[in-house]
């Protein structure tokens, strides 16, 4: 028997605070993702979305993406879209799951937003790097909080509320 489990996702997560209402945070990240992700992704090199249609399950984009100095393509679909609360998306080819969730902070102005990321298939000879996989994964996360929040709260030059 093997000492890993070889069907169990990799996922790392990180969060934040935000100074701007569930409905502010959600407009920007969820309901304009495909207008604003490439903004907040800076790795993302290149970015198409390939429907014309308001943003929803089943919605597509294609994305290279610059990872460790190599072009990576892929091609992810909404799955999950509630509003004010959940924005999921997964690689068509099934290689990732990328879920932000939004949570209002008692009763204030302000948000709370996560991300976590899954790597649903992690190989065999990989396993033994789980830990350093995580942490790169949980620091491009975190890095990608930041940027949506000096973005939303106008931190790059951007109004607020863009």
């Amino acid at each position: 028997m093997f000492a890993f489990d070889l069907s169990k996702p990799l996922i790392g997560k990180a969060d934040i605070g935000i100074e701007k209402t569930v409905s502010d945070v959600f407009d920007y990240v969820g309901l304009h993702f495909f207008d604003n992700y490439p903004k907040w992704a800076l790795e993302v090199i290149e970015f198409e979305v390939l429907q014309e249609h308001r943003i929803g399950v089943g919605s597509r984009a294609k994305q290279v993406r610059i990872e460790q100095g190599q072009k990576v393509e892929s091609m992810f679909e909404i799955t999950e879209f509630v509003p004010l609360q959940k924005l999921a998306l997964e690689s068509v080819s099934q290689e990732f799951r990328e879920v932000y969730t939004f949570e209002e902070n008692d009763g204030s102005d302000s948000t709370r937003l996560e991300i976590s990321f899954e790597l649903l298939h992690v190989d065999f000879f990989m396993r033994p790097f789980e830990k350093l996989i995580r942490v790169a994964i949980e620091e491009g996360l975190q890095n990608s909080l930041e940027n949506i929040q000096a973005l939303l709260c106008g931190h790059y030059g951007e109004p607020e509320g863009s």
